[in-house]
């Protein structure tokens, strides 16, 4: 086959376009530090890097979860702390009542700052977080303590009666891994109404000045004390659950991260050694194709 000066031209642009397509390619790469910048430069690493950045992605979701999961879990213990501040300064003023020889004075500043404790323990049965009170069931639109009180099972809701006490009495979960859902609220519903009526009876037995009556409210106290602790105790199982979690999923990004990278990033040593081998190439395809074409007519009859 006769090759002629016009085959080598092309076959000389055609070597150019090819390398320097490659080195473009690796420009890119290392510009962007990834393998593959489009999905035809290589679909099965494409399609890897996208389940793997769910993978991240699903576990950064988590993290934000176990996030809102420590909010509730924090302000409910802190919550109940003051509560249970405030039944052991009842407990200390419960002693101090039953003592037959205190006088009028005395019993009505008791029974004026036992008010003040129902009113601290009533406000903080409606702690918040953000906008929702954590111990309002799923109904955290709603106060726990309302306007008339604490809610109660009267059947007045004549189209839904039952309705009216299972928002307040249900879990709320939020998921921290896949199909794990912890629950984050404390049911509280029943705690601060037992120690609400607790607080009423003190305040009339007080009001009734019999020594006798406020003994028993000594104990009825500590009764109250005992149930808060062990909701705390319970709230306190579910943060070492969390940060046990926490754990797991600091490990589950390490790794999801560790190897989303072993699919996308470059190793740039290897890609410079590269870069600098093709543009070698390059300028060996320019010279060569430099001697080619420029002989002409006149060089050849000089």
């Amino acid at each position: 086959m006769r090759v002629t000066q016009s085959m080598l031209s092309n076959n000389m642009l055609r070597n150019l376009s090819a390398s320097y397509n490659k080195m473009g390619k690796l420009q890119d790469q290392l510009t962007t530090g990834k393998k593959v910048n489009r999905p035809s430069d290589d679909p099965v690493t494409v399609m890897k890097g996208m389940n793997f950045r769910k993978q991240v992605d699903k576990v950064a979701q988590f993290q934000r979860n176990l996030g809102e999961v420590n909010n509730w879990l924090d302000s409910s213990d802190d919550a109940l702390d003051h509560v249970g501040s405030a039944l052991h300064r009842a407990n200390e003023l419960m002693l101090n009542a039953a003592n037959g020889t205190l006088t009028q004075q005395d019993r009505e500043s008791i029974l004026a700052e036992i008010k003040e404790l129902r009113k601290t323990v009533q406000d903080l049965s409606n702690t918040k977080v953000g906008d929702k009170y954590i111990f309002s069931g799923t109904k955290t639109g709603t106060p726990l303590f309302g306007e008339d009180g604490y809610p109660k099972n009267d059947n007045t809701d004549l189209d839904n009666p039952i309705e009216i006490l299972t928002g307040f009495t249900n879990s709320v979960e939020i998921e921290v891994f896949d199909g794990v859902m912890l629950t984050v609220n404390t049911n509280g519903i029943d705690m601060f109404k037992n120690i609400d009526e607790m607080f009423q009876d003190i305040e009339d037995a007080i009001e009734s000045t019999n020594p006798s009556e406020i003994q028993g409210f000594i104990q009825a106290t500590q009764e109250q004390l005992d149930v808060v602790l062990m909701a705390r105790a319970n709230i306190g199982a579910r943060q070492n659950r969390v940060e046990m979690m926490e754990h797991r999923l600091t490990a589950q990004e390490g790794i999801a991260k560790k190897q989303m990278s072993e699919n996308e990033d470059i190793e740039y040593e290897e890609v410079i050694t590269e870069m600098i081998t093709e543009e070698s190439i390059h300028r060996a395809a320019l010279a060569i194709g430099a001697r080619i074409i420029q002989p002409s007519l006149v060089d050849f009859l000089r």
